[in-house]
């Protein structure tokens, strides 16, 4: 049995260890500022393993910016905090794949990473632009006690936790960055090897943004920026130019890991009718897949290919090919003197034996020309089946990425998609029956289209400025037009509304309440519309708190007898917390999906949650008799986690308990908490 650690995962701690197995001399033991043992790095060893030209002076190319270490800290400090169940705001609950949490984004994306290292395919974000308008995060870098706990209810001296980046702040970029930082890093520890995430941005942080991206994803896995055509009348608050588009940022987590370029995996989707990336070149088949005609022409009678008197002799050469036999060869043919191609000896007794000759001209002139590549790459072609021999004289190559590409430019209304901000709020006024509830949100399409470029219709899509939750809307609609099953995880601060603003008169106190009710009022329609009612229209709503455990750490003179029972400390979780608090934490912990099914089980009238069947059964009720151990174990053989309240347990049953565990499930982990 073990204590169930309550904190997140120390990433510090983790990066040490992963340099301890690649450099064990770089790596050694020493106290921290409580006396306990730790791994300490030896910095100037690892330089030496690392490279005999060490760079000693600060001429390098880097982009940095004050307050950078402080975010590199920050992502990196582990947190206490948690996030609590709220059953009553929530949709179906006990069986919807999706979550809403409301919160701090950053503490947020810290609490994630234990149950979602390395499990979320897509992410996208809308986060603030910076427009001098507009409000930022604002962290704070030390705490005490008292400003932790400030920080985790999410206000600031003054009750705010966002702030205004006015362009007079003389440290207008540094904030943005501080802000992004962090959360960008925490970001891509939750990406899959082959995810992939996508940031909305405009022209006024996104040249910071690409160096940021650069440095945290690597600008090896860069992919594209966007331009997606938002706003096709143009912003008229900029003097000069007036802008009709916003950009979106493309990186992954890992290029060497993605199948293929970004394209659409089939050309089944549409909008309205019309089909994206339509291509009316005729599929062809061959005993190795589907393929289309490239335009790229190999051999035959062209305008673009070198004619031959003005060529190396060696790249003026004849094909024959064989269909039946499925053979090739390449003979010299070009007579330079007269400037004409003949038929060899050899050619003639092919030509017999049933080739066809293949020999490159020029359409107008009708003089010989030389084919588009070497001797060496067209047999290379042949050898990989990539030529495509037509009975007119012509070879092409065999283009088998028969998928459309999508341009690195999105216009509006193309294929039907509206991309416009202004037709997204007017749906979204529609949609709440109340003008001006949200303004300007995301397109829908917008968001589909990102979607549809994944090689799945099956994973978990985090947005974590969800704001007025397109995405959220986004992946319903999706799943109700092409029967996918794609989750969404939503995380958004609680930011207040406006007393003035439409919503709050309509009700809406903030950000998330309106989320939340978009959520359920497109997945109503969605419902409606379709006729399906097998859709996952729901979502559970976590909030994030303080820590559920009490201080346990006292000084001599707080200790009293009040603290005490059964000789160890009587009661180390807040009383305001329900089982279904430390259930939450347990499953966060233990690095258990927070959509996972929870079923409530009953022994002699006790309860017990039972997650993801038999993955983890937790008891949080007193007196966990070994009676009662032991019909859990015989009733779930299979179990592989217990966690239990440690006030449940007494010294009896944990002596009884142990040689019990031996017996039905040497490999369970039992933990406290």
């Amino acid at each position: 049995m073990e204590k169930l650690n309550t904190c997140t995962s120390n990433i510090v701690s983790e990066n040490i260890s992963k340099i301890k197995e690649l450099f064990p001399n770089c790596v050694t033991e020493g106290k921290d500022s409580n006396g306990n043992t730790t791994l300490k790095v030896n910095f100037e060893t690892l330089k030496q393993e690392l490279s005999d030209d060490v760079i000693k002076n600060s001429e390098k190319y880097e982009f940095t910016w004050p307050g950078k270490n402080e975010s590199i800290r920050l992502a990196n400090q582990p947190t206490e905090n948690t996030l609590r169940p709220c059953k009553e705001e929530s949709v179906n609950w006990d069986t919807t794949q999706n979550l809403y949490i409301e919160g701090d984004n950053l503490e947020v994306l810290k609490i994630l990473r234990d149950a979602y290292f390395k499990k979320i395919k897509l992410i996208y974000i809308d986060p603030p632009y910076n427009t001098g308008k507009d409000f930022i995060y604002k962290d704070n870098y030390a705490k005490n006690e008292k400003e932790h706990l400030r920080e985790t209810n999410q206000v600031d001296d003054n009750g705010n936790r966002l702030v205004q980046n006015k362009e007079t702040n003389g440290r207008f970029h540094t904030d943005w960055l501080n802000m992004m930082y962090p959360r960008l890093k925490l970001a891509r520890d939750l990406l899959t090897d082959d995810g992939v995430i996508f940031i909305s941005i405009d022209e006024h942080e996104v040249h910071n943004l690409r160096k940021l991206c650069d440095e945290i994803f690597g600008e090896e896995n860069f992919i594209t920026i966007f331009a997606v055509e938002n706003n096709p009348k143009g912003r008229k608050n900029n003097a000069f130019v007036s802008e009709s588009y916003e950009h979106c940022l493309v990186y992954t987590k890992n290029k060497q890991y993605i199948k293929s370029k970004l394209v659409e995996k089939k050309l089944k989707k549409y909008f309205n009718g019309i089909q994206i990336g339509s291509d009316k070149r005729q599929v062809l088949k061959d005993k190795y897949g589907e393929f289309r005609q490239s335009k790229r022409q190999v051999c035959g009678a062209n305008n673009s290919n070198a004619l031959a008197m003005n060529s190396n002799s060696d790249r003026c050469f004849v094909i024959y090919y064989n269909k039946v036999k499925n053979k090739m060869e390449l003979l010299d043919e070009y007579e330079e003197k007269k400037d004409q191609y003949i038929t060899s000896e050899r050619g003639k007794f092919l030509l017999l034996h049933g080739y066809t000759r293949y020999a490159c001209s020029n359409l107008k002139t009708g003089r010989p020309s030389i084919p588009l590549y070497s001797r060496e790459k067209i047999y290379n072609l042949f050898f990989e089946n990539s030529l495509y021999f037509k009975n007119d004289g012509t070879i092409y190559e065999k283009d088998r990425e028969i998928k459309k590409q999508i341009n690195s430019f999105i216009p509006n209304k193309k294929y039907g998609l509206d991309l416009m901000t202004e037709s997204a709020t007017s749906k979204m006024d529609k949609l709440f029956e109340v003008k001006g509830v949200f303004s300007n949100t995301k397109a829908l399409d917008f968001i589909k289209i990102l979607l549809e470029l994944m090689f799945s219709n099956n994973f978990t899509i985090l947005d974590f400025f969800s704001g007025s939750a397109t995405t959220a809307h986004a992946v319903m609609q999706l799943n109700a037009e092409d029967g996918g099953n794609r989750k969404f995880i939503m995380v958004q601060l609680p930011e207040s509304c406006n007393e003035k603003s439409e919503a709050f008169k309509a009700g809406y106190k903030n950000i998330c309440e309106i989320g939340k009710e978009r959520i359920r009022r497109a997945g109503k329609k969605i419902i409606e519309e379709t006729g399906k009612t097998d859709l996952d229209i729901g979502f559970r709503v976590l909030k994030l708190d303080t820590s559920n455990m009490k201080k346990t750490h006292y000084l001599p003179k707080e200790y009293n007898l009040s603290l005490i029972k059964n000789n160890k400390l009587y009661e180390n979780i807040k009383e305001d917390r329900t089982p279904e608090d430390l259930l939450i934490q347990s499953m966060l912990k233990i690095g258990i999906f927070l959509s996972s099914p929870i079923k409530e089980e009953f022994l002699e009238n006790k309860r017990f949650f039972n997650v993801n069947n038999d993955e983890l059964i937790c008891y949080f009720d007193d007196n966990l008799t070994d009676d009662l151990v032991e019909k859990i174990l015989d009733k779930h053989k299979n179990l592989k986690y217990l966690v239990t309240r440690d006030s449940a347990v007494d010294d009896n049953t944990l002596i009884n308990v142990d040689p019990l565990v031996k017996i039905y499930n040497p490999n369970l982990k039992w933990e406290v908490i």
